[in-house]
């Protein structure tokens, strides 16, 4: 069965090439299969994936365990052969697409880390948010506003449960901060003095020469600005489909873990939520749970960083082609509630 399906994929991969085109045989076959053992891939599935390296004239196949380029291209011809057979919900060809999308998540991963890594706070870009710990105190938030060679000044940090009368000059504080795109930093440092610095309170930290490198990236997210629907979770399926419409949040960023979304007022961490959007006109909805928060007070905004139950693997697929931007645009703002209604409507006239 699932080889009947992977050959409906290439059929239609075929479509988009000429016909009774030859497979070329650059390259070397044994460093294909020695490179796609070592990437965990089964004979069978190479078998299949130097297949569609041929039909997406990729001349030597052995490339596609190296270039993301390449590999993107044999799963987007995956993705669009099954959107022309129209057999998306067929177990085979969800597992295989799910297992070249988990190596093209690897490669993506370790050619982000090698462009992105930093190795001391003089390399901090301005805007960074930070949360600062101050031992038998809390933890506050706080943003970096310059960094130049001598210092960094960052926002004078605030706790909604602190005084604003706390002096800062001369504590050791701990930062951690989340880089965008990489990964979590911690370093030690010592307040200098509190300032004003472009109109607003703040404070000058000594720099620290070494970052420890903590959470290293489990995923690859994609900035996404959509509408969403935003529901707590109860008791019953969290991946069940709503058909009515729930709190009004906005998506910030997209990935096959997780999401960020902004809600108005405040919220907390371990908070139970699905969120329900719709990609490409199909309706997706992520379960989870709330473990961090960035709070805006000027705007009483909360940005919540929410980690993902496991996901269908279909859903799971069909995010990852988002966040490889395997999709068509898509102007729809909205989940498409009346499809859904007249979906079930159907399903009960039937039954």
């Amino acid at each position: 069965m699932f080889l009947f399906f992977i050959a409906v994929a290439l059929i239609g991969v075929m479509f988009f090439t000429r016909a009774g085109k030859k497979e070329k045989t650059k390259g070397s076959v044994i460093q294909f299969f020695t490179k796609g053992k070592e990437a965990g891939f089964s004979i069978r599935e190479l078998e299949q994936i130097r297949k569609l390296a041929a039909n997406c004239n990729i001349d030597d196949p052995a490339t596609i365990f190296t270039s993301q380029k390449h590999l993107e291209i044999c799963i987007k011809s995956v993705v669009n052969a099954v959107r022309m057979s129209g057999d998306s919900e067929s177990p085979g060809i969800q597992d295989f697409l799910s297992r070249l999308f988990d190596y093209c998540k690897e490669v993506g991963i370790r050619n982000a880390e090698q462009k992105t890594t930093i190795t001391n706070t003089r390399q901090i870009s301005e805007g960074q948010v930070l949360r600062v710990l101050v031992p038998g105190t809390g933890v506050f938030r706080s943003e970096v506003i310059k960094n130049i060679e001598g210092y960094l000044t960052v926002s004078r940090p605030v706790n909604q449960k602190s005084s604003s009368s706390m002096q800062w000059s001369g504590l050791r504080i701990s930062v951690y901060f989340w880089r965008e795109d990489d990964a979590g930093y911690v370093f030690d440092s010592e307040v200098l003095d509190e300032v004003f610095s472009k109109g607003i309170s703040a404070i000058k930290i000594v720099h620290n020469d070494s970052l420890f490198r903590t959470q290293k990236r489990k995923s690859l997210r994609v900035k996404i600005y959509k509408s969403a629907f935003l529901y707590m979770v109860n008791n019953e399926d969290p991946h069940r489909l709503e058909t009515v419409p729930g709190l009004r949040c906005k998506l910030e960023d997209i990935s096959d873990t997780g999401c960020a979304f902004r809600v108005k007022g405040q919220a907390s961490i371990g908070l139970r939520f699905k969120v329900q959007f719709s990609l490409d006109r199909i309706p997706i909805c992520i379960p989870g749970t709330v473990r961090s928060i960035d709070y805006l007070p000027e705007d009483d905004i909360s940005i919540l960083h929410m980690e993902a139950d496991v996901l269908p693997i279909a859903t799971r697929n069909h995010i990852l082609c988002e966040v490889f931007d395997m999709l068509p645009d898509d102007d729809d703002d909205e989940v498409p509630f009346r499809v859904q209604e007249d979906n079930n409507g159907k399903e009960a006239e039937n039954g």
